[in-house]
């Protein structure tokens, strides 16, 4: 949520800083700002806007920040309204210092009577507004950077910032505390930012900073302390992204490129998992064998679709491993009166690395002796550091909000564990481990052929985009898809949409079964196939509209609706990684269709950083 973007160099900022908050889009945002410190007489000046960053981009045309320091912010809305006044960044009472804020300040209200009652005057509704002026409170005859040290102990919740000030104006400074904060690394130039994507364009060397710490920026140099003021050696770590990867590359938007990268990465995973003869590795992953062998149960935590992508793991895993599996939306299993132990494995499944309820249930695991694996895409995120071992899904930059190859990588680094696993413990014949590698290694050809179809998917999709509602079915292993097709299409077009199991239908979901509701079947081939048969005959004769996803050469399903897509033949355990692609199209150009923003739906943000 929000994102920031601070440069200092010998470039023109605002270009910079404006480009960089571009790129940082997808993360959710109501408004949007930039401070810069003018090469004249140290002038600190600030634009902001409500509404898009075009809003801000036409205002800077014509009243333009010149200088080689500035910081910039996408202000998505928690305290005060999304306003010009609320939006960030946030001055101090003399016009001397900005900041921007990622975060949620929770004493906020008590720091603010205080200031107040010491004459500090307040201009927004935001919580950030209290940390510039107490910052101002402090920087008296101190550095800005001991100012912020001294500002930032008394401050209780969750924070990213980057703050800057007329009266050092070769200094930027940024620090963290629970919200994702980068600084990267060029030459006589250097960035802070919320994410990778904002500064791709300009260096790749990259330092993650930790909870506590505080980066100190120069143009040519840089400094890293914790809050007391010590010093930590760190270096920059070697991004393997690129800027090319966070562009469309001609496709109208990134989340119909990220949707047809699946079978590249897909393939490229397993490649790197499963080089030669079979054996799986995970260089990152430092639980070791014994303990693996010693482990007595599973528990999956993860946020949104990466929970669904954990739904898919406790069947594989207790298909393949034979361990028994649990799973919970991290922020109830946070709240939980948690009943693991020292052999229970926790997998930990995010994107990005900083969702917040998944770093609180980790801790909380951890304080309770579990293991903890985490599935995520983002080098050196919170997460990683935090995990026992760590399986990266190496999906690239995802900048699309709604998740789509980020859920197919996560779902490829649940079935290479759940094979590791599966060796190491002894639960299945190698023969038939290797069998169904081989299969796993045609997922990826299998997925072009569907994305071939795709004119064909967008004809489906467009027929059935005037309708109100839409219900999802699964069974099995792929009642966890029917739960994700139904969010994509919520979180995209904003149709309502819910995800059953298709075996619960007759419980409740049948009476909403009309003409004016369609459905969407997942009725892959599979053991229980005859039973969403069943189902697919009593939504027909209720009138409902059939969408049905089916196995190629099932002729029966044309009997019961003209709406059917294929997927290529597979093993039903591997079903998910094909069904995910359709669905994801479905839901793709039903929004397309109603003129829905697809990359950037209203309200939401891609990374959720605070409660």
């Amino acid at each position: 949520m929000c994102g920031i973007v601070g440069y200092i160099g010998e470039r023109s900022a605002q270009e910079i800083l404006l480009a960089g908050l571009k790129r940082l889009e997808y993360r959710g945002y109501d408004s949007s700002g930039m401070a810069v410190i003018m090469p004249v007489k140290n002038n600190l000046l600030i634009r902001k806007s409500p509404g898009k960053i075009s809003a801000l981009d036409k205002l800077l045309k014509s009243k333009p920040l010149k200088g080689s320091l500035g910081i910039a912010h996408t202000r998505w809305a928690t305290h005060g309204a999304p306003t010009q006044t609320n939006a960030h960044p946030h001055a101090d009472c003399d016009n001397e210092i900005a900041l921007v804020h990622n975060g949620i300040i929770e004493n906020y209200e008590t720091l603010k009577n205080q200031l107040l009652k010491e004459g500090h005057l307040f201009a927004s509704q935001t919580d950030t507004e209290v940390i510039v002026h107490l910052i101002e409170k402090f920087y008296k005859d101190i550095s800005l950077e001991d100012a912020v040290c001294k500002a930032l102990k008394l401050v209780i919740g969750s924070f990213a910032i980057a703050v800057i000030s007329r009266r050092e104006p070769g200094k930027l400074i940024g620090a963290r505390s629970g919200s994702p904060l980068i600084v990267g690394i060029g030459k006589n130039e250097n960035f802070l930012a919320s994410d990778a994507p904002a500064v791709l364009e300009h260096t790749k060397d990259i330092i993650f900073l930790e909870e506590n710490e505080i980066a100190i920026l120069n143009k040519d140099c840089f400094k890293i302390i914790d809050l007391n003021g010590k010093k930590k050696i760190r270096s920059p770590e070697r991004l393997g992204w690129d800027i090319e990867q966070a562009q469309k590359q001609g496709y109208k938007h990134f989340m119909l490129k990220e949707i047809n990268e699946q079978p590249k990465i897909i393939e490229n995973l397993v490649s790197l998992r499963i080089p030669k003869n079979n054996r799986i590795i995970f260089k990152e992953q430092y639980v070791g064998i014994e303990k693996l062998k010693s482990i007595k149960n599973i528990f999956v935590v993860a946020c949104g679709t990466a929970y669904h992508a954990g739904l898919v793991g406790k069947y594989v895993f207790e298909t393949l491993s034979k361990v028994p599996t649990q799973i919970d939306v991290s922020s109830e299993f946070r709240y939980r009166d948690l009943l693991i132990n020292k052999n229970t494995l926790v997998l930990a499944i995010s994107q990005s690395g900083e969702t917040a309820d998944t770093l609180a249930g980790v801790r909380q695991a951890r304080k309770l002796g579990a293991s903890v694996i985490s599935i995520c895409n983002v080098l050196g995120s919170t997460l990683t550091r935090e995990s026992d071992g760590v399986m990266y899904t190496h999906a690239g930059p995802e900048i699309g909000v709604a998740s789509t190859k980020a859920y197919t990588a996560q779902l490829i680094a649940i079935y290479l564990f759940a094979f590791y696993l599966a060796k190491v413990r002894n639960t299945m014949p190698l023969d038939k481990i290797n069998k169904l590698i081989k299969e796993l290694r045609h997922i990826p050809r299998k997925q072009i052929e569907i994305l071939k179809e795709q004119d064909a998917i967008a004809r489906v999709s467009r027929r059935h985009s005037h309708l109100g509602s839409f219900l999802y079915l699964g069974r099995n292993i792929n009642y966890p898809s029917a739960l994700e097709g139904a969010l994509k299409l919520k979180e995209i077009s904003y149709i309502p949409a819910e995800g059953y199991a298709a075996g619960e239908m007759k419980h409740g979901p049948i009476a909403l079964i009309d003409e004016y509701r369609a459905v969407v079947c997942i009725a892959a081939s599979s053991k229980v196939y005859e039973k969403m048969v069943s189902n697919i005959q009593e939504i027909r004769s209720r009138r409902g509209k059939i969408i049905a996803i089916a196995t190629e050469g099932d002729s029966n399903i044309k009997e019961l609706t003209g709406e059917v897509i294929y997927i290529p033949k597979c093993d039903e355990l591997f079903s998910p990684l094909l069904v995910a692609l359709p669905l994801q199209l479905l839901a793709y150009h039903i929004s397309v269709k109603r003129g829905c923003d697809v990359d950037q739906p209203r309200n939401l943000a891609k990374s959720v950083t605070v409660e």
